[in-house]
């Protein structure tokens, strides 16, 4: 390594402040740039010009508004103003109106120019301002891009969407950037194509270009517009002050206006011959990301520009596919012998294409392909998306056909053979048992407000509440955006349905959804609309509403509709004062209400609205962090000996900071305090483990603070003879794709070329999230930003789940590839639904292993040690890292890392020390795992004698030896038979001896009392808790809780730290237990607990008398049933009805040990 390298001088405000040289940006971010170098261009030009962008948000443009805010200083001294639609048709309609200022007789400026942005749909729904603004015409000094955001893939949509169509149906001419450059580039073509040609431009937007990073050339002189000499009308073509005469307008468009556009684009030759050559045969012609895939697929066939051109192959670039400027194209197709059309989704250019070239004669037309091959066989699909590999294999067989040199023959003959075979292994590479699916956030307030009462159902809408269609919430069907219910009004008349509730959230409510609750009541039918008001739009990243939206606000708008009964349901019914200015007849209940509530409304006739008022929990936890939202000082814990398991805490609160801890008594249930963002309904779930913590903070491991850095050796980097692909892969909210930026920035210090492609999708709603970098020498050696089957040299694993998945293993390359993995088992939404869920890490090893080879990954708990290390969770993706860096995989030097870090402004002493310890773990592992102290406890599983010791132990404690002596007889007596009919096993005995405990130490009274009394409770607080904090418990005690009306259930209160005092007497009670004079003994539940052991007892007497080798293993299973029989009353007694069937399953087959081998076999 250099003693030290010359880095580029960079700030982070570069991409929106420098007026030359290169700076790194998103896709996004150069969409923020694109108006002030308009208005710039402008001022040079003598014109005065402001902006103004207005749009609504939506995946791939989910965060353009907040980038958008967040460079609002720079907008301001641009004289631009960013104001966001309510909705994507009145975002246009208002650009639309900036472009009659001059007709206003007041204007303060020359012009406004004009960026309007929307998802696929809104894009969709836009189409009628579309084409009356387009037909108006746009301002001579102003013009108009429309930012349409396809999802081609349905990652995070309900439709997979291709919005050049709709462009087309409104007669909008489409640019088509394929990266971050031409977003700049297209952009002020667009503009100045507009102001030439009076029309709005499209501008298609997709995740691999808004999503993607990149170096861009800031050269002010880089587009040089020219306009062209064209026959204008009287008048011009750019809007008018009055307008009458409709068809004459639409006159203008096709005479004058489109060729005015195709005129621009011939002039300034958007379209381009990208590889051209003497002896052309084969021509591609491709637009958009294809262009980036047939690059790369030249890169997979070894095609060098060069060796393209010798070859017979050349390329056309098509900037605007629709209208196609179709001399550049006829003269590209000239004397070629084919021509191959490589687009994405349904053809715009290929019918164009073939409509130009229809009416040359035969010997001097080539044979056109894309959609469809020569004979008609579908080639590149109109649906999903295209690869590189797909585009390779057709262009490859084509040119064997063609004739080529034997050079060109070997290389194509290899590069097949290596497609071959990472597709064979990737048709094989099925998910794996365990996946990261989007799911509610911690402490969500959709966790509850969700649910519906037993023979109800709900519809689903657009928005975060969508999942819960794969939950069990009782919910099915979805509409669009703001049609929430409608389809309800078409299906009430013809089913025997009465009602259904329809979720809707208040972002949605905000959008258009209010017209969908005004069909419903002028339809009549029976519906409550569940507006689920969480205070922020929450599905694209918490971004506050359009406009002014409370909770009294839409109370007054839906009775104005006509609604027959509005309640509001909240966390906090205290909250709103008494002048809150509800609409008539409002009433406020808590959360705990809601079923009883959502009973009452679907038995009034007509609509009725329930308004769920609880913040987003990510937003509560954005705004905690700012100091702007309450805080309280309050959490919730769990005392893991008193925990049955059942999992009725994370049924009741569907929340995935429940999570699980193995112990020598079984599975338990833990608080992620890390994760948790204080909604408490865990605490609903019924058992008293739960205690409340008042005024104290989790306690945090204090950071090491020896530095590692100076002692570690430099190792050897990769060559960048060919692109570097690093894939990494993590859980959405963690800052993962935060490193990949950090490594790309550092390659843009180095003077080196990268892109980064974030693939998120859901994401942040806890999904999976894959970032793809690549590093190269220089810009013309990086071409798809996607990295292709087998192209990831390492993949880089901050979640081990994600790893494992298929999109992964499919970027691997078996002996070529590397991983590092992070194996902390972070446990997915399947838990809160399945409490013996298990986390299946040796499988996920083992398909990671199988895609890199023997000895090319390396797997370590990355968040346990940067934890314990740093102190904070975050602090794990930068120390995996650092891991990899030392380890010789990642190509930038530490100088350029570590300068990038500092840049990002975020954590910069906690990231630098973190990556530096993550090179000390490759180095000296065991020195790492010294410094961050001892590993968390891992209960080494007992053997038979060790279990019955300590359970013996643990009964003499629980009530008395001689209650303990009989359990030991027990076991030994299974033993013994055991050893007899099956000699060497001991599974038989073990079971007897884990379950035979768990009947006899049912947990009465005595026993929760007993527990909370002993100091190893008192231990386990003070461990992961500091402060001077009081305790407060959690119980429903049988004799004095009250019974809810709605659910039978009995109700839990919260007790003070008094109760400890209480739980001393009644624990010294236990010699009551069983006798006439235990109170607690004559509950039903209780009766039950006592008959089991004595069932039990006959059981064991059954099996040791009747035990065979064949019937050895449904023995176990019968002596392993109390394993389900968990938690505490009505919970306890579900399970046990459970727990009962399956053993009557297991007598059977224990009793017919050859039938049920054959049943298993069959199944």
């Amino acid at each position: 390594m250099e003693a030290s390298m010359q880095l580029r001088n960079v700030s982070l405000d570069d991409k929106y402040i420098l007026e030359d040289g290169s700076a790194f940006m998103t896709g996004t971010q150069a969409l923020v740039r694109l108006p002030l170098i308009q208005r710039q261009r402008d001022l040079a030009a003598g014109l005065n010009t402001a902006g103004y962008i207005s749009g609504y948000r939506g995946s791939p443009l989910g965060a353009y508004d907040q980038q958008l805010w967040s460079a609002r200083k720079h907008l301001a001294s641009h004289h631009i103003v960013f104001r966001p639609g309510l909705n994507e048709d009145l975002a246009a309609t208002a650009i639309w109106g900036a472009q009659q200022i001059e007709h206003s007789g007041a204007a303060k400026y020359d012009g406004v120019f004009g960026i309007w942005y929307g998802k696929g749909p809104g894009v969709d729904r836009s189409g009628d301002v579309f084409k009356h603004a387009n037909q108006a015409g746009s301002a001579r000094h102003g013009g108009v891009i429309a930012l349409g955001g396809d999802d081609h893939m349905a990652k995070s949509s309900t439709v997979a969407h291709q919005s050049e169509f709709a462009f087309v149906d409104a007669l909008m001419p489409i640019f088509s950037p394929a990266g971050v450059q031409e977003f700049l580039d297209y952009g002020l073509h667009g503009f100045a194509m507009s102001r030439f040609s009076g029309l709005w431009a499209g501008f298609k937007a997709i995740g691999e270009t808004v999503d993607s990073s990149a170096v861009v050339d800031l050269d002010p002189e880089r587009v040089r517009p020219i306009l062209p000499q064209f026959d204008m009308p009287e008048g011009g073509l750019n809007n008018r002050q009055i307008i009458t005469e409709f068809l004459m307008l639409e006159e203008m468009l096709h005479r004058y206006k489109l060729p005015a556009a195709k005129a621009y684009a011939r002039e300034n030759r958007l379209d381009r011959v990208v590889i051209g050559g003497p002896e052309r045969r084969i021509g591609i012609v491709t637009v958009g990301k294809s262009y980036l895939d047939v690059r790369q697929a030249f890169d997979e066939l070894g095609l060098t520009e060069t060796e393209a051109a010798r070859l017979g192959v050349s390329l056309y670039k098509v900037a605007m596919p629709w209208p196609l400027e179709t001399d550049g194209a006829r003269a590209f197709c000239q004397g070629l012998d084919l021509v191959i059309v490589v687009e994405e989704k349904r053809g715009l250019v290929e019918p164009q294409l073939k409509e130009a070239l229809y009416g040359l004669s035969a010997d001097r037309r080539p044979q056109i392909i894309g959609k469809q091959d020569e004979v008609g066989q579908e080639l590149f699909p109109a649906y999903a998306e295209l690869s590189p590999g797909m585009i390779a294999r057709a262009l490859a067989e084509r040119l064997k056909i063609s004739g080529i040199d034997e050079q060109g023959q070997r290389r194509i003959d290899d590069a097949l053979a290596r497609y071959d075979r990472l597709d064979a292994a990737a048709a094989g590479n099925q998910p794996p048992s365990m996946t990261r699916t989007p799911y509610f956030c911690s402490g969500c307030p959709h966790n509850t407000s969700t649910k519906v009462p037993e023979g109800s159902r709900a519809g689903a809408g657009i928005g975060c509440h969508y999942m819960s269609l794969w939950m069990d919430r009782d919910t099915s069907g979805f509409t669009h955006m703001g049609a929430e219910g409608a389809n309800w009004v078409g299906q009430a008349p013809f089913v025997e349905t009465p009602h259904i509730f329809q979720n809707i959230g208040d972002g949605t409510y905000n959008h258009s959804g209010l017209l969908a609750i005004r069909q419903a009541a002028a339809a009549g039918v029976n519906i409550t609309y569940k507006i689920l008001y969480n205070d922020a739009v929450a599905m694209t990243g918490g971004q506050p509403h359009d406009g002014t939206l409370s909770v009294a606000e839409i109370s007054r708008q839906v009775h104005a509709e006509g609604s027959k009964r509005i309640v509001v349901v909240t966390d906090e019914p205290d909250k709103y004062p008494s002048d809150y200015g509800f609409a008539p007849g409002v009433t406020v209940h808590h959360r705990r209400e809601l079923m009883k509530v959502q009973r009452e409304l679907r038995e009034t006739q007509g609509l009725t609205v329930l308004i769920y008022d609880q913040t987003c929990a990510a937003e509560k936890r954005r705004r905690r962090k700012r100091g702007t939202f309450p805080n309280p000082p309050k959490r919730a814990f769990i005392n893991e000996r008193v925990c049955e398991g059942c999992g009725d805490c994370g049924v009741k609160s569907n929340c995935v900071s429940v999570a699980p801890i193995e112990t020598e008594y079984g599975r338990k249930r833990r608080i992620d305090q890390s994760a948790c963002n204080k909604d408490y309904s865990c605490m609903q779930g019924f058992c008293p483990s739960f205690v409340t913590v008042l005024n104290g903070e989790p306690r945090k491991s204090k950071p090491v603070a020896e530095d590692p850095q100076s002692i570690l050796p430099a190792p050897d980097l990769p060559s960048l003879e060919k692109p570097y692909g690093i894939l990494l892969t993590g859980i959405g909210g963690t800052g993962v794709v935060t490193v990949n930026a950090v490594l790309a920035m550092a390659a843009h210090l180095e003077g080196k070329a990268a892109t980064v492609l974030d693939m998120a999708g859901l994401a942040q709603k806890g999904g999976a999230v894959w970032s793809h970098l690549r590093i190269a020498e220089k810009a013309d050696d990086l071409h798809a930003t996607r990295i292709a089957l087998g192209g990831a040299d390492l993949l880089l694993g901050c979640d081990i789940v994600t790893a494992a998945q298929p999109d992964s293993i499919a970027k691997l390359e078996r002996g070529n590839s590397k991983a590092v993995i992070n194996t902390y088992r972070q446990f997915t939404g399947d838990f809160t639904r399945d409490p013996d869920f298990q986390f299946p890490t040796d499988e996920l090893k083992g398909r990671i292993e199988g895609g890199v080879g023997p000895n090319s990954a390396y797997f370590l708990d990355g968040t346990e040690l940067a934890t314990k290390l740093m102190g904070d969770s975050i602090a794990t993706n930068l120390f995996m890292t650092g891991y990899a860096w030392q380890k010789g995989l990642i190509p930038l030097a530490i100088e350029a890392i570590l300068k990038a870090i500092e840049l990002n402004g975020v954590g910069v002493e906690m990231n630098t020390r973190s990556f530096h310890w993550g090179r000390m773990a490759a180095y000296d592992l065991s020195r790492v795992e010294t410094a961050a102290g001892p590993k968390q406890k891992i209960e080494k599983p007992l053997n038979l004698e060790e279990t019955v010791s300590d359970r013996v132990s643990e009964l003499t404690a629980y009530q008395n030896a001689r209650y303990a002596r009989k359990y030991k007889a027990l076991v030994d007596k299974v033993s013994e038979a055991e050893q007899s009919k099956v000699p060497g096993q001991t599974t038989l005995a073990m079971a007897a001896a884990k379950y035979a405990y768990k009947l006899m130490a049912y947990k009465d009274e005595y026993e929760v009392a007993r527990l909370y009394t002993d100091p190893s409770f008192r231990e386990r607080l003070e461990a992961q808790f500091e402060g001077d904090f009081e305790i407060r418990f959690n119980l429903a005690p049988p004799l004095l809780s009250k019974i809810d009306p709605v659910t039978g259930e009995p109700i839990k209160k919260e007790f003070g730290p008094s109760m400890e005092k209480w739980f001393r007497r009644l624990s010294k009670l236990k010699v009551l237990r069983g006798t006439r004079l235990d109170i607690f003994g004559r509950t039903e539940e209780r009766k039950r607990e006592r008959a089991l052991i004595d069932e039990y007892w006959k059981l064991v007497d059954k099996i040791t008398s009747e035990l065979t080798p064949e019937n050895h293993k449904f023995a176990v299973g019968l002596l392993s049933v109390p394993e389900h029989i968990r938690g505490y009353g009505h919970v306890k007694l579900r399970n046990l009805d459970i727990a009962k069937a399956e053993e009557g399953r297991l007598l059977v087959a224990f009793e017919n040990p050859n039938t049920a081998k054959f049943v298993q076999a069959a199944e």
